[in-house]
Order: C-alpha cells, then structure tokens, then sequence
C-alpha cells in the first residue's frame, strides 16, 4: 500500500484509538449516564478497527469484501446517528462519535468513509493474482 491508501489507513488507525479511547472513559466513567450514546460510540471504535485492519489487507482474498461491508456501515453508521442527534436530540445529550455528523471530530466520520468508498473503489484487488498467490 503506497501513497493515498497508506494515509488513509494512517487515519482509520488514528480514528480506532480516537474512538476507542473515548468509548473506554465512557463506559468506564459514566455508562448510566447515557448508554446509548456510549454503546454507539463503541460501536464505531469496533467499526473503525475493522475497517483499518480491512484496508491493510484489503488484497487478500475476502478482505476487501470486509473493507466495504466496514466503510458502508460507517457512512450509514455517521449519516443514521447525524440525522438522529438532529431530530431527536434528547436521546443523544451525551455526543458518540458519529453525534452531529461526527462534529467533534471535525467531520472526519463524515467524509472518511467517502474517501474509503473511493479507494475501494480505484484500488480493487486482481482477482485472479490473488488467486495465484493464495494458491502458491
């Protein structure tokens, strides 16, 4: 992996410990507080590392498959709880991750996943290279 996928695996990486880091204080502090709220953003940390370790071995057979499945539930994750966290903020006083399209984080949630869409995109495996190699 080399130039623009190694960056954004450099920011999916970044993104898991951000979340997990966060999802652990939470639940750890003040689970009772908003359970909801600190689950989803577990969730994303979950999301996040899956996605980050898809990427790096995105050109191993069924590992891009999982890198899809990861960044389209992350997108449909960022947009659901945005959208949520606007409507029907009272269930949402404590921010997730993805909490007003992921403002905390700079929007980052918000546009990551586009750009994974992207790179998934222009950067599909050659299916019948993986094949050899796996067989050799």
């Amino acid at each position: 992996m080399t130039g623009i996928g190694r960056v954004l695996v450099i920011v999916y990486a970044v993104m898991a410990l951000a979340a997990t880091g966060r999802s652990f204080v939470q639940i750890f502090r003040r689970f009772d507080e908003a359970p909801l709220s600190y689950s989803l953003s577990a969730v994303a940390a979950v999301v996040y590392i899956l996605a980050t370790l898809a990427l790096v071995l995105a050109r191993r057979r069924g590992w891009y498959t999982v890198a899809w499945v990861a960044i389209v539930f992350e997108l449909t994750g960022v947009l659901v709880v945005g959208l949520l966290s606007i409507l029907i903020p009272e269930q949402f006083q404590h921010e997730t991750v993805w909490s007003l399209f992921g403002r905390g984080y700079l929007f980052i949630p918000l546009v990551l996943p586009v750009f994974g869409i992207w790179w998934l995109r222009t950067n599909r495996p050659d299916v019948a290279r993986t094949t050899v190699e796996v067989d050799a």
